[in-house]
């Protein structure tokens, strides 16, 4: 039975939560990781926790097949007020973690091949290092596309656009509403769809995008 691991999964109106039942759906076993709950608690923050988490994964329950990315850590400031320890603090979380998360995943990769599904943002302007270090995530998982394709591995970035995780209040909720094309918020459960035909062997062929799966939301204008 396919294995996927999915990190940043603790809360229970998280993106993560929409995806985990829908890959169960499909017959993969999924377990799941976080600073302080889920399956495999690990701060991610300390360089040491990816190659420990997929270690701790494959000696548990065999070759991972799948991982999906979205943990995230976010303290939103700007360019006048960002100090030098929370931008380094947001790389270390939402960049350098994902770098060896997908390197010590690769490593283990079964021999059918394997696939990687990022979650990014673009909201960086007022939200500095949580962006920029977003920025950083997607050209690290596009070029994990071309250097581990040769081992079967597809690699993919995905933006759900505005998603209420339980961070909007009321008037945020209204106005991104009103704003979206299809007259709602997408919702976890939207994503999960997305990403069970991104780790399926039918989506296996899309590889090396940024892709936005976010009902029309960023086409707005």
């Amino acid at each position: 039975m396919p294995l996927a691991l999915i990190t940043g999964a603790a809360r229970a109106n998280s993106i993560a939560a929409g995806i985990a039942p829908r890959l169960r759906q499909d017959g993969l076993t999924v377990v799941t990781s976080d600073l302080s709950s889920a399956d495999y608690p690990r701060d991610l923050s300390d360089p040491s926790a990816p190659d420990e988490l997929i270690a701790a994964v494959v000696r548990d329950h065999g070759p991972c097949d799948a991982l999906i990315l979205s943990h995230a850590h976010d303290v939103e400031t700007g360019i006048l007020d960002t100090t030098a320890e929370s931008f380094d603090a947001h790389v270390a979380v939402n960049a350098r973690a994902s770098l060896l998360l997908i390197a010590a995943f690769a490593r283990q990769v079964p021999d059918g091949g394997g696939a990687i599904v990022a979650l990014t943002s673009d909201h960086t302007t007022g939200n500095l290092p949580y962006g920029a270090s977003k920025g950083a995530l997607d050209r690290i998982v596009i070029s994990a596309a071309r250097e581990l394709g040769p081992r079967g591995i597809s690699a993919n970035v995905l933006n759900p656009g505005p998603i209420d995780t339980g961070w909007m209040d009321d008037d945020t909720r209204t106005a991104l509403r009103d704003a979206h094309p299809l007259g709602r918020l997408g919702t976890p459960a939207d994503i999960g769809e997305f990403v069970a035909f991104l780790v399926s062997p039918a989506g296996r062929w899309v590889s090396g995008q940024l892709l936005q799966a976010d009902g029309g939301f960023s086409a707005r204008y």
